[in-house]
């Protein structure tokens, strides 16, 4: 019995995409969720460990499918990554600070799209002290039969161009033949393939060519969508970028938005560019809608590092547009922790259900007061117990003598 922990939560989320479970009791034995009930379920014993989470709600650890770990989303682009004579150390040092965004926000599964330097390996497997990161790496992103071939055998997917990706300022067309593409869907590496494309000619010939997930997907049309409905492809359809080009387009020059706050920089005038965005986002918006109602699975992606899309608190941001298309609070937690987790194998995150791991994010208040209290995390507990890694208040904690996560 002094491995066994009970956990009352005043609602749950358990990220299966099921309704809020109200009043909710974990019983945790040695890290693992061996049941799930209501108070009744409390023992009688007065000295038995109760963590009692009442006033809070409780949600599964997040997932990003799509971060560069190695960019910066700072505005400026000389301060956009680190110079090409750059140290190893210098490289291993940006990835891990921006990793502590990601965990302090409550992102424990990160999947890093584009790592030319091939620095992932030399992560300790993303563990923190006290608390893990699950980090998934596809090392460069692949353009070609030669760098599917050539690349690193120990990647965990391999992420292909097919596109431009929608922030790039060129035309969204194919990088690489179909036949190119479809050789390395059927012949490349073994192991998943994420296909960046856009526009119906794009989606479609990376369907044909047999992928595994499809990210960004915009324009893709209804056509596409339904194919992915009847064969699962997953789909990641990074909307905040979308919201970050209308946020940072809208006053008419170099602008970019880090959600809330925005940061102007002098630039040449684009008056197009604000009718762009806002009619890729509504688009966006609208498919994710169709594919919601047709039963695409969907994650959440970001392309956090990107300009203006930070790492960690820009899952928040696109569960909001999950929510904004028509997801239920549960449905839109769920793509952005489990159904990632369960395409990207990792093992220790995902729903909280009988005979998973007791890892989750504890948010004071209601689920009424979500997403948005996911920006402010009351507590991250890892294998059933409190995370040594994370501090509510950092700057506090630093005051007091605690020490930094990395």
């Amino acid at each position: 019995m002094d491995r066994t922990r009970f956990i009352v939560a005043g609602s749950l989320i358990d990220g299966t995409g099921a309704g809020v479970r109200r009043n909710a009791v974990l019983i945790v034995e040695d890290g693992i969720i061996t049941a799930v009930g209501g108070r009744e379920n409390l023992p009688r014993d007065p000295g038995a460990p109760v963590d009692d989470l009442s006033p809070c709600t409780i949600v599964p650890a997040l997932v990003d499918g799509s971060v560069f770990l190695g960019r910066s989303p700072a505005i400026d682009p000389k301060m956009r990554g680190l110079p090409e004579e750059a140290s190893r150390e210098q490289r291993l040092a940006l990835r891990a600070r921006h990793l502590r965004y990601c965990h302090d926000h409550g992102v424990l599964g990160v999947v890093d799209g584009d790592d030319p330097f091939g620095l992932a390996r030399h992560r300790a497997d993303g563990t923190m002290p006290g608390g893990p990161v699950a980090l998934r790496t596809a090392g460069p992103l692949c353009r070609s039969w030669d760098e599917a071939a050539g690349g690193s055998s120990d990647r965990d997917f391999l992420r292909i161009g097919y596109s431009p990706d929608i922030n790039a300022a060129e035309a969204t067309q194919p990088r690489m033949s179909r036949e190119e593409l479809r050789r390395i869907v059927q012949h490349g590496p073994d192991c998943k393939k994420i296909v960046v494309a856009n526009g119906r000619e794009a989606v479609a010939e990376a369907l044909a060519a047999g992928c595994d997930a499809i990210e960004q997907g915009f324009g893709m049309g209804e056509d596409n969508l339904r194919t992915m409905a009847a064969r699962q492809v997953l789909w990641l359809p990074g909307v905040v970028r979308a919201k970050n080009g209308l946020d940072g387009s809208a006053s008419g020059g170099e602008v970019c938005c880090r959600f809330s706050l925005r940061f102007a920089a002098p630039g040449q005038a684009n008056p197009g560019a604000e009718a762009f965005w806002k009619a890729t986002l509504a688009g966006q918006l609208a498919q994710l809608r169709l594919a919601r109602a047709l039963g695409v699975p969907t994650a959440v992606g970001t392309g956090a590092g990107s300009p203006g899309i930070l790492h960690g608190e820009s899952v928040v941001e696109e569960i909001k547009l999950f929510i904004k298309a028509g997801f239920p609070l549960a449905e839109a937690i769920a793509g952005a922790s489990a159904v990632g987790a369960g395409f990207f194998g990792m093992e220790a995150l995902g729903p909280l259900t009988v005979g998973r791991r007791a890892t989750f994010l504890v948010t004071r208040g209601t689920p009424q007061q979500l997403p948005r209290k996911l920006g402010y995390l009351e507590n991250i507990y890892i294998d059933g117990a409190p995370s040594r890694a994370y501090r509510k208040d950092p700057v506090k904690a630093a005051g007091q003598g605690a020490q930094s996560s990395f």
